[in-house]
């Protein structure tokens, strides 16, 4: 123990300051007085400092990943990291723990990309200062260099793991050399054999490869000093796991391959773009078929840049890229970002700043703190990400309560919701949640929401989601009480009259009400007063069908005909909303009279046979009239969607009754409209117009 520490001492003595180095020899000797645990198989703070010391990292970097080694707790008394080092290194060191100790990640998150996601903003979220994910990347990639030593289960859970989840954070954060060392790595103990068969192929081992790059910048690097072209040529051998992925993308074999070598060149203006092209078509003879202009025909995601692949003296096919500075950032930072499109994630503008803000910070030798809160800032300001019991990812907004949690959980969780508890700690629900908390809601049999939830002065509930809940359940249980008591009032008026039946399909007429239901409603509510009721009840011809026919007035013609009579009350059943020019059939109902629905409604083709004999033969009569039909649209993003389709309807002259949009965690949308129109035929035209819309996936009716 006493040789590899004095060989790590030297290893940093010629890197930092003189005071530094004091800080580190203090550090190690922490971590020499940690017994020695020959079963212990994690990664060590020292062997983690020193990949990171080849990254020429910040002081504070190296030290908190020293003393964030997981064998620390094994002293007595810890070490209290805070007064010895300081509240930086301390909230690092806390930070760096709780990211190796977090066990969220399950092998079925693979088929599920929005949890995949999710969790990644949660360990972003979740650390006060970046360098703590810098330091959790190193950690991991020391986990997958000791991996040979571990069982095959355990080979492939961490590997899995670190494809799904830290190689593409490293991406993000654009720390490349960690992103291709996690990616090689998890790819070998995944697939060891196409590994080794990649591995064989390749004509030239990695160093190989980079000699090769390096000859060939220092060549053309020569040439463009000496014509004057300010430039920076920079590249790098393809590794491993992109060579496969190309490779099944593509379904091409390794000898098809022509980027295996790839240069960039970033110059200062457009013309220096193709002045530098020119160079090196005449210094290397090029592939003529591999050229793309993409500057003058840039990729749909805004992408530019100049691809040619050249031969060098040794045969070796070197993919040239070149391109400005401007071109070089919106390629790297922009929405043709690599973990954008690589990725298959949306962008934002949030995260465009903060992957700029990260590098910065990462290139900055002392760190900088309004770095780090303006990537906080940025990326986290709005959104907070929390546990299940069972370990399951929830993504609120900030400022959710243990109430919203329990709603984003489940609706019927929430109407339950009489407590919490946040890491086993009784809570308000009141209480403010924070990413990372693992929250447990204790529950009644009986739901029974407060109103003081949805009292925005109280703090109950942020979500508006969780809000309409709450408020829809109060407004369900009134309407109910208020069915209930209708049917009660209307039962009691009619014994006392000695009525034994009634005509529901008159009364809904006479009252003007769409359904039973309602008319229940406006009876228990008090809408439709016991005089009025009683007024009704008392009328003669109670038993005789009514029509709408006015006194002294001929009979008016109606939308739909029942047995050849046109002049029949009827409804449009709403699970199917009928349009003329559908097939239609009529169903005789106890409660609602006539009922019209689609022939091919669910409702109808699976009715039992004891109520088949209800059904009655309708057909469209000549009167003209609009119809309420549901339809709903499904596109890849929310950007101008309800006022493209607005814009459409209008020129179409549709009225609009309802619209609900919905956005989906990536990004894509769900508009429910519910639109008037006449018929089939105009129903038809309207949805292939919108069909045509931009962002549109599809348009259908629903039924």
């Amino acid at each position: 123990m006493q040789k590899r520490t004095d060989h790590n001492k030297q290893a940093f003595s010629d890197y930092f300051s003189a005071n530094e180095k004091i800080e580190i020899e203090r550090a190690l000797e922490i971590i020499e007085k940690i017994p020695e645990d020959l079963d212990f198989d994690h990664p060590k703070g020292i062997d983690v400092a020193a990949i990171l010391r080849e990254y020429d990292v910040d002081f504070i970097t190296i030290l908190a990943a020293i003393l964030s080694d997981p064998r620390l707790p094994q002293l007595y008394p810890p070490p209290n990291i805070k007064a010895l080092f300081g509240d930086t290194i301390a909230t690092l060191v806390k930070d760096v723990n709780w990211l190796n100790k977090l066990t969220v990640y399950s092998p079925q998150m693979t088929t599920k990309p929005n949890e995949v996601e999710t969790l990644r903003r949660m360990l972003l979220s979740m650390t006060q200062d970046v360098r703590a994910v810098l330091i959790k990347l190193a950690y991991r990639i020391q986990r997958l260099r000791d991996l040979p030593k571990e069982s095959y289960e355990i080979r492939k859970f961490i590997s899995q793991e670190t494809l799904d989840i830290y190689a593409p954070i490293a991406n993000r954060l654009g720390i490349h050399q960690f992103k291709w060392e996690l990616e090689d790595l998890a790819f070998r103990y995944l697939e060891p054999q196409t590994y080794r068969q990649i591995a064989k192929s390749l004509a030239n081992n990695r160093l190989q490869r980079e000699s090769c790059i390096n000859g060939f910048i220092a060549l053309l690097q020569n040439h463009l000093d000496g014509e004057k072209i300010s430039s920076k040529c920079y590249g790098r051998p393809k590794h491993i796991y992109s060579i496969w992925k190309k490779m099944h993308r593509k379904q091409l074999n390794i000898e098809q391959l022509y980027d295996l070598l790839a240069v960039r060149v970033i110059v200062d203006n457009l013309t220096n773009c193709y002045t530098v092209l020119g160079i090196v078509h005449s210094l290397w003879q090029y592939i003529p078929k591999e050229f793309d202009d993409y500057i003058a025909n840039p990729k749909e995601n805004g992408y530019q840049s100049l691809h040619t692949v050249i031969l060098d003296s040794q045969g070796n096919r070197i993919e040239v890229q070149i391109r400005t500075q401007d071109m070089h950032d919106y390629a790297e930072l922009g929405i043709a970002a690599h973990w954008s499109y690589k990725e298959g994630g949306k962008h934002s503008l949030a995260m465009e700043k903060s992957v700029t803000t990260l590098r910065k910070l990462l290139e900055e030798k002392q760190g900088d703190e309004k770095l780090t809160d303006d990537f906080r800032s940025e990326l986290f300001n709005d959104r907070v990400y929390v546990l299940t019991p069972a370990g399951k990812l929830i993504d609120l907004v900030k400022g959710s309560t243990p109430l919203d949690f329990a709603y984003a959980v489940h609706t019927q969780i929430g109407h339950r919701c009489r407590g919490a508890k946040i890491n086993g700690k009784i809570v308000p629900l009141t209480y403010a949640l924070k990413s990372g908390e693992q929250i447990e809601i204790l529950t009644t049999k009986e739901a029974a929401p407060n109103h003081n939830w949805i009292n925005p002065n109280l703090g109950y509930l942020k979500s508006s989601r969780a809000i309409s809940r709450v408020k829809n359940w109060f407004r369900n249980q009134q309407q109910t009480e208020n069915i209930a008591r209708g049917k009660a009032i209307l039962d009691k008026e009619s014994k006392r009259l000695g009525l034994k039946t009634l005509n529901f399909v008159d009364m809904l007429h006479y009252f003007k009400q769409p359904n039973s239901d309602v008319l229940f409603e406006a009876i228990g509510r008090s809408d439709i007063n016991s005089r009025q009721l009683a007024g009704y009840l008392k009328i003669p011809e109670l038993e005789v069908v009514k029509t709408n026919v006015q006194p002294n007035a001929s009979p008016a013609k109606s939308v739909v005909t029942v047995a050849g009579i046109d002049n029949v009350q009827t409804t449009f059943a709403h699970c199917c909303s009928p349009v003329v020019g559908d097939d239609i059939i009529g169903y005789i109902s106890h409660h609602k009279g006539i009922t019209v629905h689609h022939k091919n409604c669910k409702n109808i083709t699976h009715l039992s046979i004891e109520k088949q004999p209800q059904l009655i033969s309708v057909a469209w009569g000549d009167k003209k009239a609009s119809h309420a039909v549901p339809i709903v649209i499904h596109a890849f993003n929310t950007q101008n969607l309800l006022t493209n389709v607005s814009q459409i309807l209008a020129q179409s002259k549709i009225h609009i009754l309802n619209a609900t949009l919905n956005t989906d965690p990536d990004f894509s949308a769900t508009l429910h409209l519910t639109i008037q129109v006449e018929n089939t035929v105009q129903l038809s035209q309207i949805l292939t117009k919108i069909s045509c819309a931009p962002n549109i996936i599809d348009v259908i009716r629903k039924t």
